[in-house]
């Protein structure tokens, strides 16, 4: 008996969900078999917003800045706009925006927020007591 394909578009032509994390999963399976999965804990962060408001603008542009001096380029940080994209948002359990969410590493973790509390976010993503102990 064949299987179906999971190569499924959209009448505009998007791929479906089931092919994006058939790729994403491949990308990882081939970043472990490579080890530079296993060389540095890299943050893989994404922000669920609602186009372009003030808060959402906020929200990018302080986080932004957060990764830029204090991860430099130690990060993943995916925008992830819900009005264009509401399945990712109820994929990822989002029920109010901007929210970030820390899916690497380990513990996933939710901000909700313009993200303006720089050391509450620090501290709650782990930045803070990693980078402590790299200047000892």
């Amino acid at each position: 008996m064949a299987k179906p394909t999971n190569e499924k578009t959209s009448d505009n032509g998007e791929r479906s969900i089931n092919t994006k994390l058939r790729d994403t999963t491949e990308i990882f399976e081939e970043a472990i078999k490579n080890g530079k999965a296993l060389k540095q804990a890299k943050y893989i962060l994404r922000l669920y917003v609602t186009g372009s408001t003030g808060r959402s603008l906020r929200a990018v542009h302080n986080l932004k800045k957060l990764c830029e001096e204090h991860l430099s380029e130690d990060y993943d940080l995916e925008v992830i706009d819900i009005y264009n994209d509401p399945a990712a948002a109820r994929e990822a359990q989002i029920i109010a925006v901007p929210t970030l969410v820390k899916k690497l590493p380990l513990p996933i973790r939710k901000f909700v927020g313009d993200l303006s509390d720089t050391q509450k976010i620090l501290v709650g993503l782990d930045i803070y007591q990693r980078q402590s102990s790299n200047l000892s």
